[in-house]
């Protein structure tokens, strides 16, 4: 259970991420660096070619997935759109 002051310094991201990102095992890849952030969420392929992401944790942890995806062999993301979002109970951070 999450103390009153880690509650207060978590943040949620929606990031939707364009570039060559799918076919490219970005979702594994932010699945596996968001658990080892110790973050929550999950991330989906869009329809168009984009992949979108809904990350929660500390703001340093999600920049740093961000970061760490930005630097990933195959991936190339040409830009990234990120925007607040709602803060969820959940646990894990899931491929859809």
């Amino acid at each position: 259970m999450k103390s009153a002051q880690e509650k207060r310094t978590q943040i949620r991201r929606r990031i939707i991420f364009y570039g060559r990102v799918q076919g490219v095992g970005f979702r594994y890849r932010a699945k596996y660096h968001a658990l080892d952030l110790g973050l929550t969420g999950w991330v989906e392929n869009g329809w168009d070619g984009t992949v979108t992401m809904e990350v929660q944790g500390g703001a340093d942890e999600i920049n740093t997935l961000i970061l760490r995806m930005q630097r990933e062999r195959f991936v190339e993301i040409e830009r990234y759109e990120a925007t607040v979002a709602a803060l969820q109970e959940e646990r894990g951070f899931h491929i859809r």
